[in-house]
């Protein structure tokens, strides 16, 4: 069943610095609704406070997390050790999403470093804290960020991803809206 804490101990941010991708999950209320599980990467989380993270997120064919986080908050994130000893770290919380030009984007966007590419901040307040032993988990080789995200935003543009956030991150799957269709000008 792993170990628990009610908050980020100093040798969990330590792991989390190391690792060079996680996963978020999140699901709507509805028993039909997708449970919605994605790798990221890219430098993109950090460690807030003892119960806050954030990552940023990019702009992509689908905006699932932000729908469900409007829904119902629930996230999970999760880091697997793919290299040194075996571990995995799962982080339970409740989250929002920020989007640029929000009344909290100047306090969280200075955390990180921003692309043009980057659609929003996903900040989470954490709850609770597993970590488990990971022996299942294989050992990989990291190489390096893939360039594909950054030269497909640049040559979008700022106006194409604009439209493009319009036409394709508005609603979930399920048909909820996100906090783009929500809160409209972004």
């Amino acid at each position: 069943m792993g170990k628990f804490n009610e908050q980020i101990q100093s040798h969990h941010r330590e792991f989390i610095l190391k690792q060079q991708m996680f996963f978020v999950a999140s699901s709507p209320l509805g028993e039909d609704g997708r449970i919605n599980l994605s790798p990221k990467g890219i430098d993109g989380f950090k460690v807030l406070s003892d119960n806050r993270v954030g990552y940023m997120d990019f702009v992509g064919s689908g905006n699932e997390t932000s729908a469900h986080l409007l829904e119902n908050g629930r996230i999970t994130f999760m880091f697997c050790a793919f290299d040194g000893p075996p571990n995995i770290l799962r982080l339970y919380g409740k989250g929002y999403t920020v989007l640029p030009g929000s009344e909290h984007w100047e306090t969280y966007a200075p955390h990180f470093q921003i692309y043009p590419s980057t659609r929003q901040l996903i900040v989470a307040d954490i709850d609770l804290v597993q970590t488990s032993c990971g022996y299942g988990v294989p050992l990989m080789d990291y190489k390096g960020v893939r360039p594909h995200l950054f030269d497909w935003s640049e040559k979008k543009g700022e106006p194409g991803l604009k439209q493009y956030i319009q036409e394709k991150n508005l609603v979930s799957i399920d048909g909820l809206p996100t906090a783009h269709s929500v809160i409209g000008d972004w």
